[in-house]
């Protein structure tokens, strides 16, 4: 009997140091006994994080998470904690929660390892399965669906702009090509086949398909509209000294993280009246993390991760 794939939190201790200001050592109530605090583990995954914040918070604190994944939901359901709620929904609706409540907002990007590794998910193109990427797959089109009817020029806008794909025409062309022939696309293996066929170097040791599954994935789940609007929605959510700690996997997710966190960071003075006071800072720029050597070691998928953290400044009045 297979045993169910197993998820290694990247950046564990690292992250819940980042959200709370204080080493994972320090075990029990933080922040010198305050309480009544809100933390939002927006990404949920399968509950590292969340499971060590909540080891370190106090009894009125509480933690709220958002996930996708139906197998995420299900794993929440595990926690039996009153301090601990989650919804099933994208972490876009963290913008739903009331101006000014959050102490801390995570949110570790990518795709955890049971949604790789399970092959019904269609995540993973060295595993059969079908063509689906959906981190909720009750809900929206599946990538097959989407390449049943995408015409060549979509089709390689998506892998140039979201995989960085330098061969992203040719792809789109083999893709249309394979339809027209013989109908559309339905398994990972299928298009993990007909890219490579396309693609005419590689770097070493990385798969042709990786920046083409990439770029499926993160535009079957608009991930980075999803990114942009939860950062957004965290300069009114997070109190004064909260923080937001962010972990992306690929230069695309940190880009967009790193900009919003360099233009929220400084003063912006406007040269047309130049001795008027600049708005005040959103937000203090903390830190940059990559995951140790012992780390990677122990947990090769986590060899990509990059966390920044920043902390909201006092708003002005």
């Amino acid at each position: 009997m297979t045993s169910a794939p197993q998820h290694v939190t990247v950046l564990l201790h690292e992250a819940v140091d980042a959200l709370l200001g204080r080493p994972t050592a320090e075990l029990g109530l933080d922040a010198e006994g305050k309480e009544g605090r809100l933390f939002v583990d927006a990404t949920f995954g399968r509950g590292g994080h969340t499971r060590l914040l909540l080891s370190r918070l106090g009894p009125l604190d509480r933690v709220l998470a958002f996930d996708k994944d139906p197998d995420a939901i299900a794993e929440a359901a595990r926690i039996s904690d009153a301090r601990f709620s989650i919804r099933h929904q994208g972490f876009r609706h963290v913008g739903e929660l009331s101006p000014g409540t959050v102490n801390g907002l995570l949110m570790d990007l990518g795709v955890s390892s049971p949604q790789i590794d399970v092959s019904e998910r269609g995540f993973s193109f060295r595993r059969e399965g079908p063509l689906d990427m959906r981190m909720d797959p009750t809900r929206g089109d599946s990538v097959a669906d989407w390449l049943a009817t995408a015409d060549v020029d979509q089709i390689s806008e998506v892998i140039r702009d979201y995989g960085e794909e330098r061969f992203a025409f040719p792809i789109a062309k083999a893709i249309v090509a394979r339809r027209q022939a013989s109908g559309p696309l339905s398994t990972t293996l299928e298009l993990a086949q007909l890219v490579a066929g396309a693609v005419k170097t590689r770097e070493a040791g990385q798969d042709p398909a990786t920046r083409t599954f990439q770029a499926f994935r993160i535009f079957i789940n608009a991930e980075l509209e999803e990114l942009e609007q939860a950062l957004d929605a965290s300069l009114k959510l997070l109190v004064p000294g909260g923080r937001l700690v962010v972990i992306s996997f690929h230069s695309l997710e940190d880009r967009i993280v790193k900009q919003f966190m360099a233009k929220h960071s400084k003063e912006v003075y406007d040269r047309r009246t130049p001795f008027a006071v600049p708005p005040a800072m959103k937000l203090r720029t903390l830190d940059r993390i990559k995951p140790s050597a012992a780390e990677v070691a122990a947990n090769p998928r986590s060899r990509s991760a990059i966390m920044r953290v920043a902390e909201r400044t006092e708003v002005p009045a």
